[in-house]
């Protein structure tokens, strides 16, 4: 198979640790160097916790795995300073098509509206991230130590603090961090280890990926068909990745033998079905699965914390594998900066799992929904999505139900303890626990972006009303008062607009950019209550 990306090889070498047999206490310990894993150490260190990587592997994903990034996790990466490569590499897209045999049935806009700094998606192969990630750790220096082929082989927790054995090819030493976060994927080493529950369903039904390397003038859209004339009774998805490649996919049934179903001379004819007897291309990569709907029951076991894949799984219909595992880190790592600095309780960690569980029963209900739409396991469910996209085609009431795959948004924490609920009447989305909309502003005379302005700190965001102070002090937690029409302008009116503003109206942000309250008026002291609470005070 033809392969258009070089994989790179990350150097091993035996750490001083290991070398001296003495052990050393790190703040933060984190297993497995994927997105996950990665950016998770990224976080960390944006905010001035040494930590350091575990990966038993010495280069990145192989093949293009994981492919469509969303909004959230791209405003995170841009946060945390690897965004904007991703974006000029990745196809940036934001409709989607969903066909019944040849026939259009139904079409949607990801991001109608205008004004936002990051697009609602982008394909980019798995690889390509990883490489920019890995990169970017490399400019924090010694607060990221990325350690390659070291395998993590035992984990026993002591109580204040997690004791963990590591192979690496000059043997086996041991570590010792307070917390240990796994981000070592759907078959997490360290769950087995600690016996944590994996619960769900997995589906019987089984998905080729083949990332195709060809010109093609199919626009930068993702296409869903249903019933094919090139693949009858089945579906197919198809999208664009940089370089040229295509993924595809093609639903097989629970029969297929996976390793026939990947051999070159069984894939080809499918695509050539699909692409014509005459288009050229080359396969990059084969790949066949099952996917499975599970997740821990708490993602909390005392000081050894879950997250991405080790904690929860879904179905790739709606790309919410990388994309809810990123947000999980944003969840996770100002919590941990501020029980690590002693200005929260460890019952702030409690909330990641509070929180986060909620999100990921979320993303499995609606990831169990599109796999039932698409993979109808009998006879009435098959007629009933046939009627749906029967109807689609000339009634609105239908399209709404048509599910290939409902694409990754992020969860609001309605329910969360951290949340202050509201006093007063609002007519906006931006409702407690839900995560900030970006907008442009001008700031120092140029022009800015909301997120960028409130960065990874508590802010109270104050419509109009100067309220005469620049800054709060919590219990020794700094909060930032940013007031629009001072310190920012409301280039376009999105503010206002998209957070329901008049003159006086406060918002309380979270370091994560989620909402944790608002009012009519500033409030210093409803303002305190309201991050003692989001702090588990």
């Amino acid at each position: 198979m033809l392969s258009t990306y070089e994989y790179p090889e990350f150097p091993y070498r035996q750490s001083e640790d290991q070398k001296s047999g003495k052990v050393v206490r790190r703040p933060v310990i984190v297993a497995g160097g994927g997105p996950i894993g990665l950016t998770m150490a990224l976080d960390c260190a944006h905010k001035g916790i040494p930590v350091v990587v575990l990966d038993d592997n010495n280069t990145v994903s192989v093949g293009s795995r994981a492919v469509c990034y969303a909004k959230r996790p791209l405003e995170i990466w841009d946060r945390l300073g690897c965004a904007a490569e991703m974006v000029d590499k990745g196809i940036v897209w934001q409709v989607g098509k969903v066909f019944r045999e040849e026939d259009l049935v139904y079409q949607f806009d990801l991001l109608p509206e205008e004004d936002h700094k990051l697009p609602a998606f982008i394909n980019l192969q798995q690889y390509y991230l990883e490489e920019y990630l890995v990169r970017r750790a490399a400019d924090h220096g010694d607060l990221i130590d990325l350690r390659w082929k070291h395998k993590v082989i035992s984990v026993h927790d002591q109580g204040d603090h997690v004791s963990v054995q590591v192979e690496t090819p000059d043997g086996v030493f041991e570590m010792e961090c307070d917390w240990l976060i796994a981000c070592d994927g759907a078959n997490s080493d360290v769950r087995k280890m600690l016996k944590g529950a994996f619960r769900g369903q997995f589906f019987q039904d089984r998905f080729l990926i083949a990332d195709v390397v060809m010109k093609a003038d199919f626009p930068t859209e993702r296409w869903f068909w249903f019933d094919p004339p090139f693949h009858p009774r089945q579906s197919v998805l198809l999208h664009k990745q940089a370089d040229d490649v295509w993924r595809i996919d093609f639903q097989l049934g629970w029969d297929a033998d996976p390793e026939e179903e990947k051999k070159p001379e069984n894939v080809i004819p499918r695509l050539k079905a699909m692409l014509g007897e005459d288009t050229a291309f080359e396969l990059e990569w084969v790949s066949v699965y099952q996917f499975a709907c599970r997740r821990m029951d708490t993602f909390r076991y005392s000081r050894v914390l879950f997250a991405g894949d080790s904690a929860h799984q879904v179905s790739p219909f709606g790309a919410r594998g990388a994309n809810t595992g990123v947000q999980d880190v944003d969840n996770l790592a100002w919590k941990l900066k501020l029980v690590l600095d002693g200005k929260a309780p460890e019952a702030l960690i409690d909330s990641y799992s509070e929180e986060r569980v909620f999100a990921a029963d979320d993303n499995l209900l609606n990831s169990t929904r599109s796999t039932d739409f698409i993979t109808p396991k009998s006879e009435a469910s098959r007629a009933f999505r046939n009627a749906v996209l029967e109807l689609s085609h000339d009634f609105d009431f239908a399209r709404p139900l048509v599910n290939s795959g409902r694409l990754s948004t992020p969860t609001p924490y309605v329910n969360s303890s951290l949340n202050t609920p509201d006093e007063e009447p609002f007519h906006s989305a931006m409702a407690p626990g839900t995560n900030c909309a970006d907008a442009p502003i001008g700031r120092d005379g140029e022009d800015g972006w909301l997120l960028n302005a409130l960065g990874d700190r508590f802010v109270v965001l104050v419509q109009g009303e100067d309220p005469g102070v620049e800054s709060l002090d919590v219990g020794g937690v700094p909060v930032a008062v940013l007031v629009v029409g001072k310190d920012i302008d409301d280039a376009h009116g999105r503010i206002e607009a998209r957070y329901d503003m008049r003159p006086g109206t406060t918002y309380l942000i979270r370091p994560d950019q989620y909402v944790a309250a608002r009012w009519r008026a500033f409030d210093a002291e409803k303002i305190t209550a309201a991050v003692n609470r989001a702090l588990c005070r």
